[in-house]
């Protein structure tokens, strides 16, 4: 089973994904990647929620 996310995990990724539309995709490790060179997130946890969330909703796309 997977682990909840908090809201402002969901509003970031939203908000990623509405700001760099072409950036992401349903490639964890390149996300990852693309989200740690907008450093805008400093802690790796976060980073890495962040960037799995990317990928869950790219493969919806």
């Amino acid at each position: 089973m997977g682990s909840i996310k908090g809201k402002w995990i969901k509003k970031m990724a939203t908000k990623l994904i509405e700001l760099y539309p072409d950036k992401f995709t349903n490639d964890f490790e390149k996300n990852k990647q693309a989200v740690n060179e907008l450093e805008l997130i400093e802690d790796k946890s976060v980073r890495n929620k962040v960037a799995g969330l990317l990928t869950s909703r790219s493969g919806k796309n």
